[in-house]
């Protein structure tokens, strides 16, 4: 948690829920600093998806390391901060979902898990924890339509994969606050009163959670 002065808000979310949109509205709504994921500068991401088994363990090890770079700059911010994905998901998600399709192997999984869990000692978790929800077909159509080239590629498989993780997760998740946005119905980068009731929903919530009016 934060100090009480500002506040760190974080989303979470499969491929293609809508998080960076979300991010970015919240970013301007509430004068927050967003962190975004490393995406576009990501020197591995490319090559994973054309062969994971070659690159998995890389990529993680680059996400992880950047994350915990991130998360260790936020919490030493005296700004209040919007993170675009969590730490936590790199390693309950991502990694795990790797190391159970036989793209990461035993012996690096362990590795991976070990730094992992011993990195997240040191970083207190967000005040509000957002998990966009959306179902694997909305997933799908909305990667598709966003046109990154690397990400055409990915199986549907690999997206319910993901998915059945992420429900897991956040049904385990204790560290914070959870906010669960249901997005299939709402288009958060098409759809600006979606975007807008979503930004109410995480001021009340924050505003219930830590007991005042978030200046706006």
């Amino acid at each position: 948690m934060t100090d009480g002065s500002r506040t760190f808000c974080a989303v979470a979310g499969n491929i293609g829920s809508g998080k960076s949109t979300l991010t970015s509205l919240l970013a301007e709504r509430f004068a927050w600093r967003p962190y975004y994921e490393h995406v576009d500068g990501n020197p591995y991401l490319a090559d994973f998806y054309s062969d994971m088994q070659r690159w998995a363990f890389h990529l993680q090890v680059y996400f992880l390391s950047k994350r915990f770079q991130h998360h260790q700059e936020i919490l030493a911010s005296p700004e209040s901060v919007i993170q675009d994905r969590t730490i936590y998901e790199d390693a309950e998600i991502f990694a795990r979902n790797l190391y159970e399709n036989g793209h990461i192997d035993e012996r690096d999984h362990g590795n991976y898990r070990e730094l992992f869990d011993t990195m997240i000692q040191f970083l207190a978790p967000p005040d509000l924890l957002i998990y966009l929800r959306t179902s694997v077909p909305i997933l799908a159509e909305r990667i598709r339509s966003r046109g990154r080239e690397y990400e055409q590629a990915i199986p549907v498989e690999y997206l319910a994969q993901l998915h059945r993780h992420y429900e897991d997760w956040i049904a385990r998740y204790d560290l914070s606050p959870v906010l669960v946005v249901e997005t299939d119905a709402c288009n958060l980068v098409l759809e600006e009163a979606e975007l807008i009731a979503v930004a109410d929903r995480v001021q009340r919530r924050l505003e219930a959670t830590r007991g005042y009016s978030l200046p706006l």
